[in-house]
């Protein structure tokens, strides 16, 4: 995450940097060798289909033959295998995480309305029929995504949902993640990763009808058949590395905003991680606790590079200008910790999402238990996207029913823009009723 050119002149003198990124984050996970590997690898399994797809998961997923789905009493029981603790946690997180997408999908409303008397048009909100699901279940299985794409969309009334999910060593699913999709209503399990999962969702090739939509997250090859699928099938969107950026000040805990930047950091090695602060002070005091709190952390070797290459600290003179910055960032988590907390809500218009006061934290959505969605964008695409929810499941379809009282109004404005155009048979359309009326 970088400011644009454009904004930092206009606040010069406003603000000064204590740390910088060394690397630019990529605008998205695109790599050339990416882009063409999967180019071929679908237009491979397009053609050969289901072989494809096996042969693929082979050489990439070590699969040895035998049946990819999961039955349904495998499904049903992968609970039975887990930790009580983490079983309740999953069941915790499903709860929650459904609870908040049904209140949601409750203001999503029907509705009708009469514009002028005989000219009746309203919309009726209409799940889409099919969605597939990817479950990321590699370096670090995210269990909860499968409340947040899965069970948001049997929230919205999706009737069927199919999910893929990457083998483990073994060669057979993860447990915690097979429990999670079966809590929020999932219909079919594929123990199938990558490329070839989406691929076999998107043409139809898992002895169903193709998907109409593709949600999860995965890795750079995952996100770029995404891309590459995008109009066979819809998708959620498109994103790069996991970022978080904070907005605190000198009352916020600097081991608190340390951990937290840290914490999405973790996700990987080109995790952008960025404090925007108005007190000097507190932010010094937060990259020494980044420092402390890296030399005992088990994930160092992932979230130490990410900081080094992607963190930053910028100092804000006011809180006007940490709110410019920030809008600008356009982070996909944005944590503010500061006597400011309302007013930051209120000013703030791009983030994924946001998380109010010392006791909020990112990971407390990341795994399901705040309710709230995880799959967000990232690389400033909260400028102009909303993340994942059940409004991207179901589809406002709108509606008209004209009277005949209503139609000389309307037919006349119709012909007069059409014949403007040069479109006769539009005209016609409206000409013809025009004389039907008059014969009446």
């Amino acid at each position: 995450m970088r400011f644009t050119p454009a904004l930092l002149e206009r606040l010069d003198g406003s603000f000064h940097h204590l740390k910088t990124p060394l690397i630019d984050a990529p605008a998205a996970q695109r790599d050339p060798a990416v882009i063409a590997t999967v180019s071929a690898m679908l237009s491979d399994i397009q053609s050969r289909g289901i072989d494809a797809v096996l042969d693929y998961a082979r050489s990439l997923d070590r699969y040895a033959g035998g049946d990819i789905e999961l039955s349904a009493e495998q499904i049903a029981t992968s609970g039975d295998r887990l930790p009580a603790d983490l079983r309740a946690a999953i069941e915790l997180g499903s709860e929650r995480t459904r609870a908040f997408a049904a209140e949601q999908r409750s203001h999503l409303k029907d509705f009708e309305t009469e514009l002028v008397p005989g000219l009746v048009t309203g919309a009726r909100y209409i799940p889409v029929s099919r969605v597939g699901a990817y479950l990321p279940a590699g370096r670090f299985p995210l269990t909860a995504s499968a409340f947040m794409t899965v069970g948001v969309a049997k929230a919205a009334g999706v009737p069927t949902v199919i999910a893929c999910t990457p083998p483990q060593p073994d060669g057979g699913a993860n447990d915690a993640v097979v429990y999670a999709a079966h809590l929020s209503g999932v219909d079919r399990v594929f123990v199938l990763g990558g490329v070839q999962a989406l691929a076999a969702m998107a043409f139809g090739l898992l002895g169903d009808l193709p998907v109409d939509m593709l949600v999860g997250a995965g890795n750079a090859y995952v996100a770029e058949a995404k891309r590459q699928l995008f109009g066979t099938v819809a998708i959620d969107l498109l994103a790069g590395p996991s970022e978080v950026a904070v907005i605190s000040d000198e009352s916020a805990d600097p081991e608190i905003v340390a951990a937290d930047l840290l914490g999405q950091a973790e996700h990987g090695p080109n995790s952008p991680a960025a404090l925007v602060t108005t007190s000097e002070e507190h932010g010094r005091a937060v990259i020494a606790a980044v420092d402390r709190q890296l030399a005992g952390l088990a994930t160092e070797p992932i979230a130490g590079p990410a900081w080094r290459d992607y963190g930053s600290v910028t100092v804000a003179a006011d809180r006007e200008t940490a709110a410019a910055l920030m809008d600008d960032l356009a982070p996909e988590h944005l944590e503010v910790i500061s006597t400011d907390d309302a007013w930051y809500h209120d000013r703030l218009r791009n983030y994924g999402s946001i998380f109010l006061g010392p006791w909020s934290t990112v990971a407390y959505s990341d795994k399901g238990m705040a309710g709230t969605n995880h799959v967000l964008p990232t690389a400033g695409g909260a400028k102009h996207s909303a993340g994942l929810s059940v409004s991207r499941f179901v589809k406002p379809l709108t509606y008209q029913r004209i009277s005949r009282a209503a139609t000389p109004e309307l037919a006349d404005a119709v012909q007069v823009i059409s014949d403007s155009e040069g479109m006769a048979a539009h005209s016609a359309t409206a000409t013809m009723r025009q004389a039907i009326y008059a014969q009446e």
